[in-house]
């Protein structure tokens, strides 16, 4: 199982020269990927990605997740193909539908049909991504025409959590990226139905991949850091789709999702989610002490394979 963590961009104040340190400061610890996550009030995670990978050589960046509901696909192509080039391949599209209170609240995007409107917003994207021309008329979403730009087509991930959105990643993307979703549920639901999707239309055995992101702490105080992942994620408790995960799984809140304890415990805890099928774990370092991160971030990179 490959292991990576999230790196994160400096919300408040955007310094790139900081943003090229950290990830450069990765790369050097040896993680092979990192994921930036995209929250519709911090800065733009691809232009960054753009900049500061043009800067850090050997190691790819992904994103976790770009909301589909905010752009058009033809201009979500375009910044992709373009940073893409920029980075020479080594991105890694995650898209995602956002949540009913950010779309209808914050843009005034109707949230509703999110199926329907994944199938056509793909319809157009996919095609252009892989330098053709998208000639897709649909209900909630139309993209036609094509981009001149030459450039390596990246795996588009769908974080996918429902049965029928997972049918549209494994029939159509690289695999899905989850959050909040615990052992189980990777195991007895997210894996299965994105696997039997992809088997079901005709691809391959490895066409599609699950990416699980979790809190993750590598501690002696577990009492304290459950604590501070249970204020730090107390808000995924009241997104539906979240929720419903959470539930799922018999978690009380999302503090029971973070993986917490010493070296042995989160080793066993990562190594369960191999087994159980999980291809690539992402970690999100929420510990304010920076030796705790350090520490957890020392554990992460001796378990990537």
């Amino acid at each position: 199982m490959q292991v990576g963590v999230v790196w994160t961009i400096n919300a408040k104040s955007l310094s790139i020269d900081n943003a090229v340190a950290n990830a450069n400061e990765l790369r050097e610890e040896g993680f092979r990927r990192v994921w930036t996550t995209q929250m519709p009030n911090e800065p733009d995670a691809l232009t960054v990605i753009g900049v500061v990978g043009r800067e850090v050589p050997d190691i790819e960046f992904g994103t976790s997740v770009l909301p589909i509901q905010s752009q058009h696909p033809m201009k979500l192509a375009q910044q992709a193909a373009t940073v893409n080039q920029i980075l020479g391949g080594r991105l890694t599209l995650g898209l995602g539908l956002s949540h009913k209170v950010v779309t209808e609240g914050m843009w005034g995007v109707p949230y509703g049909k999110p199926v329907q409107r994944t199938e056509e917003y793909l319809d157009g994207l996919l095609p252009l991504l892989n330098g053709e021309k998208a000639s897709a008329a649909g209900e909630l979403v139309t993209t036609r025409g094509s981009l001149t730009l030459q450039a390596p087509a990246p795996s588009v991930y769908f974080a996918a959590l429902g049965p029928k959105m997972l049918n549209v990643a494994g029939r159509r993307t690289s695999g899905t990226v989850t959050w909040m979703t615990g052992p189980k549920t990777l195991r007895d639901h997210v894996i299965p139905t994105l696997r039997q999707a992809a088997a079901d239309a005709g691809r391959p055995d490895g066409a599609v991949r699950t990416v699980a992101m979790l809190p993750v702490c590598v501690t002696d105080d577990v009492d304290a850091a459950r604590a501070e992942a249970g204020r730090q994620f107390a808000m995924y408790d009241g997104l539906p789709s979240y929720k419903a995960m959470l539930d799922r799984e018999g978690f009380t809140g999302p503090a029971d999702a973070a993986i917490v304890g010493d070296e042995a415990t989160v080793a066993d805890r990562l190594a369960e989610l191999a087994a159980f099928g999980v291809d690539e774990y992402v970690g999100i370092l929420f510990d304010r002490d920076p030796e705790v991160r350090a520490r957890t971030r020392a554990l992460l990179r001796t378990l990537d394979e």
